[in-house]
């Protein structure tokens, strides 16, 4: 049955050239952005995925310029703990030619004094928009270290940042002073000429307690006797070390040493000093003076602590440089020469570890700045894979929707001159 009313072609016709015209328009759109997925109407699911990982993005970018900040900071802090170093090599070969009688030692000495100054300078240069390195004598447990952003870690509860933690090294030339009260150190043997002993333990403390900045530790001028006679065999004064952030037991213990070991040498006892390399805190003494000594624990004044918190609450001296011991270098005298000798030796090996210590960290945050540049470029294509178009089938299907479209419009006009056929059966 023909109806004028009703075209059923045309209305077939019409449909499939709107199903054409839509998919035409979605295709033009890839083609136009780029993308299959362009917003959430496209797909929710993987639009919604797609945009936490662009959020990743973006953060991973920040991330790299706080790597490259923190690089370049550690970067100048390893520079200058180098050029220390070799100052403080150009220093020792100084006081070695000082060990000769027949020098000048006074013009040694103030080639030693410009090279003191010129430590001072560059310890001093070596920052990086305002944060320098090198110095560390706050008195806040959290200024010792300095936390670049690393990483933002994702997980099933939240997302964490992670950071790569640089530990100041301090080569300043800062005194220190002894606080009104501290740790002192306790002793208690007989060491014969020749041999060796334990001089002290670090009482009341432990490898893995606090030690906070301030602290003093302090080995009494009158601790050594001499066996037969009972004369003196000291120091020529207490011998003290202020603990400093960050430190440990073994670096008060090998403070205390190097202290020890110059006030010994300038004072010619004959008697030298090392850490213990198997029980954390203590000290041993070997005895070459040619006589035997007495260490006696009730002339080294320990101090009646009941416990490390009210230690803590004690300790208010003020915090010294790494390099503190390079201010009493006088090489004017023959023992001041052989004090300095043994002095030297202890702030170059502070030196070359504050350098070591850098340059790992800087090895360390190359490699994440590398990592994160290439997770970087891995969600970019992940993201990619997720939502761009395909624009050779795009290409492809824009060519054939066209034709198709074409066809349609032909189509609906086909189905819409059928009607006037009808016209002929009323002539």
């Amino acid at each position: 049955m023909s109806s004028i009313l009703t075209n059923n072609g045309a209305m077939v016709a019409l449909q499939t050239l709107k199903s054409i015209n839509s998919n035409l328009a979605d295709t033009q759109n890839a083609i136009s952005t780029g993308k299959t997925v362009a917003n959430a109407k496209d797909n929710s699911a993987v639009w919604a995925i797609s945009k936490v990982m662009e959020a990743d993005v973006k953060g991973f970018k920040g991330i790299s310029d706080s790597l490259n900040l923190g690089q370049s900071t550690v970067a100048v802090a390893r520079q200058a703990a180098e050029t220390v170093t070799d100052l403080l090599t150009d220093i020792k070969g100084k006081i070695v030619a000082a060990q000769e009688e027949n020098v000048d030692s006074a013009k040694i000495q103030t080639d030693i004094d410009a090279l003191r100054d010129q430590i001072s300078a560059v310890v001093g240069a070596a920052q990086f928009n305002g944060l320098n390195l090198l110095e560390n004598t706050d008195s806040e447990v959290e200024s010792s270290q300095v936390n670049v952003l690393a990483s933002l870690d994702r997980s099933a509860t939240g997302v964490a940042a992670s950071n790569i933690s640089v530990i100041k090294q301090d080569l300043g030339r800062a005194e220190a002073a002894a606080g009104t009260t501290g740790l002192e150190v306790g002793a208690s043997a007989t060491v014969a000429d020749g041999t060796s002993a334990t001089f002290a333990t670090l009482d009341g403390l432990g490898a893995d307690d606090t030690i906070l900045a301030g602290a003093s530790y302090v080995v009494s001028a009158a601790g050594m006797t001499e066996t037969t006679s009972g004369d003196a065999v000291d120091f020529g004064g207490d011998v003290v070390y202020v603990a400093r952030d960050g430190d440990t037991l073994a670096d008060v213990t090998r403070g205390l040493v190097d202290r020890m070991n110059v006030a010994a040498e300038d004072a010619d006892l004959g008697v030298s000093f090392a850490v213990d390399g198997t029980n954390a805190g203590q000290i041993n003494i070997t005895n070459d003076a040619g006589l035997s000594i007495d260490i006696d624990s009730a002339q080294v004044n320990q101090a009646d602590i009941a416990d490390l918190d009210t230690y803590e609450t004690e300790a208010d001296g003020t915090v010294g440089g790494g390099l503190e011991l390079l201010n009493d270098i006088d090489i004017t005298s023959a023992d001041g020469a052989d004090a300095a000798l043994v002095a030297i030796e202890s702030l170059i090996q502070t030196s070359i570890d504050s350098a070591a210590a850098f340059g790992s960290a800087q090895g360390r945050i190359e490699t994440q700045a590398d990592f994160v540049s290439g997770l970087t470029d891995a969600l970019k294509s992940g993201i990619g894979t997720l939502v761009d178009a395909d624009m050779e089938e795009a290409s492809a299907r824009l060519q054939a929707l066209q034709v198709q479209q074409q066809l349609g419009v032909q189509a609906l006009s086909i189905a819409n001159q059928a009607p006037q056929s009808l016209l002929s059966l009323f002539r």
